[in-house]
């Protein structure tokens, strides 16, 4: 059973380091990359980082910089709302791409025979 258990978090691994999101998704920074445009450097640099993971499909760095971003105090209105819409976006991802892996997982296990 231990066996079986490994096999499926390999291949739940394997499936989300090496296909990534199938782009049956995608998330819009629009409103994020707009509220930030003239934030003070930091600011500006950090959404930027964000956006940049984003794109590159790191959605837990993203997430990261995303839930640093959202803890700062200087934030406006437009760009709290921002982040947390994309915090949102990002974490459906992560949750859609972990759903499809397991179930990517299940069926490569379904032909491997159970241990006596």
């Amino acid at each position: 059973m231990k066996m079986h258990a490994l096999i499926l978090a390999l291949v739940a691994a394997c499936s989300i380091t090496l296909f990534g999101c199938d782009g049956s998704g995608s998330i819009d920074t629009t409103q994020l990359q707009h509220s930030f445009a003239n934030a003070e450097a930091g600011l500006k640099s950090a959404a930027d980082t964000a956006v940049t993971a984003i794109k590159k499909a790191d959605y837990s760095g993203a997430l990261a910089d995303l839930q640093k971003i959202a803890g700062d105090a200087k934030l406006t209105p437009e760009q709290k709302t921002a982040v947390n819409n994309v915090i949102e976006q990002v974490k459906k991802m992560i949750s859609d791409m972990a759903a499809k892996a397991q179930g990517d997982a299940s069926k490569a296990l379904g032909g491997v025979p159970k241990a006596p």
